[in-house]
């Protein structure tokens, strides 16, 4: 695997689709921090959670002036009936499908076996990297330390 994104690196925008079909850039965020929380694939329990405490938390987050957003290289008919499955309808979950892990690899979090690592990545108001994270695979991101950099 690459090495992943650096802190302080600027994020080159870029476009997908979330589960509605709607497009989401990161200049659309420009004066909010943004959390990109990578998943490896949906409809596996630790994603499934992983997705859920964003939409828990987006209260949290929106008080932190933080849009969060879940991606992977699902498909978007993928992603839109796993939103409905998990009833995610805040929280928007982003098809990284093609280029086939685009962001992903632009960020150096794509695996060998063709999905993303598990990771958060926080961009700072300005879409440079303000913090980088890879878990285990197998393990779930503590969304509470999330909300502790963001205060921080």
């Amino acid at each position: 695997m690459a090495e992943a994104v650096k802190i302080g690196k600027k994020v080159k925008d870029f476009k997908l689709k979330d589960q509605n079909g709607q497009d989401f850039r990161l200049t659309d965020c420009k004066g909010k921090r943004v959390l990109l929380s990578f998943h490896p694939l949906a409809w596996t329990p630790v994603c499934a959670q992983q997705m859920q405490s964003l939409e828990k938390s987006k209260k949290a987050l929106d008080k932190l002036n933080t849009v969060a957003v879940g991606l992977s290289i699902d498909s978007l008919p993928c992603k839109a009936a796993w939103a409905r499955n998990l009833k995610i309808k805040n929280t928007r979950l982003l098809a990284d499908f093609w280029p086939h892990g685009g962001v992903a690899k632009s960020l150096g979090i794509l695996r060998a076996e063709g999905f993303s690592e598990r990771a958060n990545i926080i961009l700072d108001e300005a879409g440079k990297v303000l913090f980088v994270k890879v878990y285990p695979i197998r393990q779930l991101p503590d969304i509470g330390e999330i909300l502790t950099v963001l205060k921080g």
